[in-house]
């Protein structure tokens, strides 16, 4: 999977993955500002007993796997936790029969880190530097 990444990364997909992990870290800034409002969401779920951790463990999710996506240093271990979180905003939490653009939004997002979990990187990457430049 390297190696083909490698080969077929353009350029403008290090733009991608940098808004990308904006987009993960700005919401993981508004989930910290407004706490109750994603403790609101999961009490509406399944996973209402459990809604003050889950939404502490997502907003740092957020903050921590957007920065690291931003630079690219562990790109597939911060999407891999990403997509489970986004996979239950999509079936879950935002239904398509819900109001607003935020299930466009999570749908949108998760699409894109599947697609980096299998790309990576790519080459203009912490990722790509530590592994081309071993100490």
């Amino acid at each position: 999977m390297k190696e083909w990444s490698a080969a077929h990364h353009p350029r403008w997909l290090v733009f991608l993955r940098v808004v990308l992990g904006v987009s993960l870290f700005v919401k993981g800034i508004s989930f910290m500002y407004d706490m109750s409002l994603l403790e609101n969401l999961l009490s509406n779920s399944s996973l209402r007993e459990y809604s003050s951790w889950i939404s502490l463990a997502i907003t740092w999710v957020h903050l921590l796997g957007g920065f690291l996506i931003i630079i690219g240093l562990l790109t597939r271990w911060a999407v891999i936790f990403q997509i489970p979180i986004l996979l239950g905003a999509v079936i879950f939490i935002n239904r398509p029969s819900s109001t607003g653009s935020e299930f466009t939004f999570s749908l949108l997002i998760l699409l894109t880190l599947i697609f980096f979990f299998v790309e990576g990187g790519g080459p203009l990457s912490l990722d790509h530097y530590f592994e081309n430049n071993p100490r």
